[in-house]
């Protein structure tokens, strides 16, 4: 590897890279990036080409670096840098946001305690919705479980210091399997249909994040409800965490509601027009707020 081959990204200022490791480090069956040593390693897709990235944070900046050596062109390295710089939604000012926090008795506490902390989304719609209709109704653990089965079946992998890294399959990888194929894994029929017609919903370009992004949140969010299997929840987190849009709110989340219940210590969940009720204040800002309220329950 030549001695410039790395990519440095200058942060903005409220950016804590060890707090975004925290959510990414949430589950020991996470394949899709490995954290090591307060770095990342993760497999990325590039203009087809399968490229490992390794970063860090170096002299302030977040420094990427190429393991495998792998030849990297100048247009490969701006879009590894846009890959990045979406993933980590660090074009957002999030000044308003910690403003409005700081009068709000329930993120208050929160913002000050995880400054820097920011959504850190799903790039790709297709493993975006995928990922959001694994996690219907079952628990974390077992959502994690299934998208490892998912991806060690039918995704790419690269080989590294006796490692594997893993890529999420592509929309042509899963529309041509077939139900069984899923539900052999552990997907309940309804779930492994859904993702199955996605994938193919995506080949026949009828699902285009990039068309898609056009459209205002009421827009958006009402074709993501045309697809067979996304309900208001599963579109809120897609939104969120996809189109990192500000005014998402999966309200519906039982992770959201046991944080609240946590952060209010009650002996309950509150209900949804409780939840409603208490969020009034964080109007355009729900994402960033259940992001936090997210962030609380993994200490």
């Amino acid at each position: 590897m030549k001695i410039n081959d790395f990519i440095e990204i200058i942060p903005p200022k409220n950016f804590n890279f060890n707090e975004c490791l925290v959510f990414l480090n949430r589950s020991n069956r996470e394949i899709l990036h490995r954290i090591h040593e307060k770095s990342i390693f993760k497999a990325i897709q590039i203009n087809e080409e399968n490229v490992l990235l390794h970063i860090t944070i170096k002299n302030s900046r977040i420094h990427v670096t190429f393991p495998l050596g792998t030849p990297i062109s100048s247009e490969m390295k701006l879009q590894i840098s846009q890959y990045i710089t979406e993933w980590f939604d660090l074009e957002r000012d999030v000044i308003p946001f910690y403003k409005m926090a700081e009068k709000d008795p329930i993120l208050r506490n929160l913002v000050n305690k995880y400054k820097g902390y920011r959504v850190i989304g799903i790039p790709d719609l297709f493993e975006a919705l995928t990922w959001a209709i694994i996690g219907q109704q079952i628990n974390l653990t077992f959502a994690y479980q299934l998208k490892k089965r998912l991806v060690e079946q039918f995704g790419e992998k690269m080989l590294w210091d006796e490692k594997s890294y893993w890529l999420f399959p592509q929309p042509d990888q899963i529309a041509s399997i077939n139900v069984s194929d899923l539900t052999d894994l552990q997907f309940t029929r309804r779930k492994a249909e859904y993702i199955i017609d996605i994938a193919k919903m995506a080949c026949r370009n009828e699902l285009s994040k990039k068309s898609l992004r056009q459209k205002d949140y009421d827009g958006l969010k009402k074709k993501l409800l045309s697809i067979r299997g996304v309900g208001s929840w599963t579109a809120d987190y897609v939104i969120m965490r996809c189109f990192y849009r500000t005014n998402a709110f999966p309200i519906a989340d039982v992770g959201l509601q046991r944080a609240l219940q946590r952060q209010l210590g009650l002996d309950r969940k509150p209900t949804i027009e409780e939840i409603m009720k208490l969020a009034q204040p964080w109007k355009g800002w729900e994402s960033y707020a259940t992001f936090y309220l997210w962030r609380s329950a993994y200490d």
